[in-house]
């Protein structure tokens, strides 16, 4: 008892604050009870992807189907009472409700039936997935136009011989007053809503695919995400906070995968002044080793627009080498002077010195170089690149996207016993954490690096910056992309010169960092999860960045089951390299499963078909109990919450503070 009094004595002025919002004993009772209820509803199902690469279609039904789990659902709820198709269509409609209801339509003779029994399978699916959420929580995320009905509907069932009429009443005034169709969009899109409950994304939304900015848009709306930036994503934040080099890569990366929809449609790029250069200077160059991939998904250009890809791909590396050397000659902390390349090249035999040793050029056409002076731009790369400058930095849009990565992320993030991360951690070789020097000569390493380098990533976007440290922080993005100890990267150099220009492909081998080489000991993970505080027997550590090669026999599960790596390609580019098209991790209140992802053929095909992403599901970890949101994050906040609440109780009625009948 002393000791409450105590605490409470101790907490005073934080209790007053707190009595306003529980200004009675009857109120702070009726929350402390709540809570507790809350506590033991089963833990809400998070959803890991990695790795998306702008794959908005194959995206954006993984998050529909809820990685397969609501045609799991319609299976367990209806069983044999509806056949295979009969069920697909459901799926189907909950996925894509307004599309499938127009195909419907077109169809179907009896509406009215079709509404009415449609209407009463949503419901059925809807109270399934919506049972482990208290009712406020439900009443809270259903849309305003439904909300009433959807309620009545839930928490009523027609098998009950005294509400029968009254359900069938609500089902037929849906209908004749010509509301069923945006009902049943409603009542889709909450099921959708119901199905996951935490979304985490562990980077690289960026590069590649066609719809990094249709993802953005998906997620500046969803209902509960985070993001740990990827180097992908690093890369775009760096482009549209000034980083010349990063611009430069940004348009090198979108030009080699033929992909300018994001640039050009999603953010309002105008490339044509890069079209209009790069015509005029390399005309004459074959540009044969920037020819495209057309293996991930771009089959179809002209041979005009991939001949100018061609040239403009060349034309923007160039000046990319020239701006990073003179980066990295500002940073000689770095140690990367060794990568600027274009000054290592003798232009009249064709060779390029690296490491003493002198290799063959597979072309040496460089219309724009001086080799007196190759690092220098000339005034019309200088002039091309100031307007493209303009464009990644007044950009709206990505200026609205930027701000949901930073305001919905980090470099790391620790959630229910997980540390989620994009790439890696620097180690040295014995396995121990590696120092790494950030600015102002400091050197951090574990947790105090991740935290210390978010930091830096927020200065270079904040106005009162003090200018030095919003250049560093600005140029630090290219350390961030490329750097040997950089977490988001962490190899030995990255090999795009040599890939580009050298004939000897044993110039292109990016030594991996440790963290890569040890990952799969189980005394490293665990020193890694020490380091970072996160407790608890089933602890584990998930991250992306390195795609899966399954086909080849390759575990994504490492480290005795501590470590998950879920990057399974996503990406076309990817597919023939892994296997597959992506994995979701799923953590319900069961335990691990990951799932493994088929190539989605496309929207049009899913809604005209009711084709769906082929989905394999493997247990990773099954817990032994059922856990609870007691058992998870958000419940040591919630009893947190109540011994708050138990000492205002204390406070009350011990005349410590008084209560305010009127609040």
């Amino acid at each position: 008892m002393k000791h409450i009094h105590s605490e409470v004595e101790k907490d005073t002025r934080y209790l007053r604050l707190l009595s306003q919002s529980f200004p009675t004993v009857a109120k702070a009772s009726t929350e402390i009870i709540n809570l507790r209820a809350i506590l033991n509803l089963p833990k809400g199902t998070e959803h890991f992807l990695a790795d998306i690469h702008g794959e908005h279609e194959s995206f954006r039904h993984v998050l529909k189907n809820a990685s397969g789990n609501i045609k799991r659902k319609v299976n367990e709820i209806f069983g044999d009472e509806l056949t295979h198709d009969e069920k697909r269509n459901l799926c189907t409609l909950i996925y894509y409700p307004e599309q499938k209801l127009e195909l419907i339509k077109s169809t179907e003779r009896d509406m009215r039936q079709w509404y009415f029994t449609t209407i009463h399978r949503l419901v059925r699916v809807c109270r399934d997935v919506s049972s482990k959420y208290t009712r406020s929580k439900v009443r809270k995320s259903l849309p305003d136009d439904f909300s009433y009905i959807i309620q009545e509907l839930l928490h009523e069932r027609p098998d009950d011989a005294d509400k029968a009429a009254y359900v069938k009443v609500i089902t037929d005034t849906i209908i004749s007053t010509g509301s069923a169709d945006d009902f049943i969009a409603a009542i889709s899109n909450v099921i959708q809503r119901f199905a996951i409950d935490q979304l985490h994304i562990l980077g690289d939304i960026y590069d590649r695919g066609p719809g990094a900015h249709i993802i953005m848009d998906t997620l500046r709306t969803y209902h509960n995400w985070d993001i740990q930036w990827g180097n992908h994503d690093i890369l775009w934040m760096g482009a549209h906070a000034g980083n010349d080099a990063c611009i430069c890569n940004v348009i090198r990366l979108s030009l080699r995968y033929a992909n300018l929809a994001t640039l050009e449609e999603g953010y309002g790029i105008n490339l044509v002044p890069l079209a209009t250069f790069a015509m005029e200077h390399y005309a004459d160059d074959p540009c044969e080793e920037f020819c495209p991939k057309t293996d991930a998904g771009c089959d179809g250009i002209s041979e005009k627009t991939y001949r100018l890809t061609a040239l403009m791909h060349k034309a923007i590396s160039v000046i990319q080498f020239k701006v990073e050397a003179e980066i990295f000659s500002r940073h000689p902390e770095w140690g990367m002077s060794d990568r600027a390349l274009l000054g290592n090249i003798d232009y009249s035999r064709g060779v390029c010195a690296i490491g003493g040793k002198e290799y063959e050029m597979k072309s040496c056409h460089f219309p724009t170089i001086d080799p007196q002076n190759p690092n220098m731009l000339t005034a019309d790369e200088r002039e091309l690149l100031e307007r493209l400058h303009h464009s990644f930095t007044v950009s709206e849009k990505l200026h609205k996207h930027i701000k949901a990565l930073l305001s919905h992320g980090c470099m790391y993030t620790i959630a229910n016993h997980n540390l989620l991360f994009h790439a890696s951690i620097p180690l040295n070789a014995d396995g121990t954490l590696k120092e790494v020097e950030l600015y102002g000569g400091r050197k951090y390493s574990g947790r105090e690096l991740l935290h210390r380098t978010g930091m830096i990533i927020r200065s270079a976007f904040q106005s009162d910056t003090e200018p030095l440290e919003k250049s560093f922080a600005t140029d630090y993005f290219l350390y961030l992309w490329c750097g040997p100890d950089s977490t988001l990267f962490n190899k030995s150099k990255m090999a795009t010169f040599e890939r580009y220009f050298l004939k000897d492909k044993e110039t292109y081998k990016e030594g991996k960092g440790h963290y890569f080489m040890l990952r799969d000991n189980e005394e490293i993970v665990d020193r890694i999860l020490d380091a970072f505080g996160v407790e608890g027997p089933n602890r584990h550590i998930i991250n992306g960045h390195v795609p899966v090669h399954v086909a080849s026999g390759e575990n994504p599960i490492k480290a005795g089951g501590k470590l998950m790596v879920i990057d399974g390609g996503f990406s076309q580019a990817y597919h023939k390299e892994t296997g597959i098209a992506g994995y979701t991790l799923v953590y319900h209140s069961r335990g691990f499963q990951l799932v493994q992802h088929e190539p989605f053929a496309s929207t049009e095909d899913a809604i005209m078909r009711g084709t769906d992403i082929k989905s394999t599901a493997q247990i990773v970890e099954m817990s032994a109990h059922r856990m609870l949101v007691a058992d998870t994050d958000n419940g040591r906040e919630l009893k947190r919450q109540i011994t708050d609440l138990q000492k205002l109780l204390y406070a009350y009625r011990h005349g410590v503070i008084k209560e305010n009948a009127k609040g």
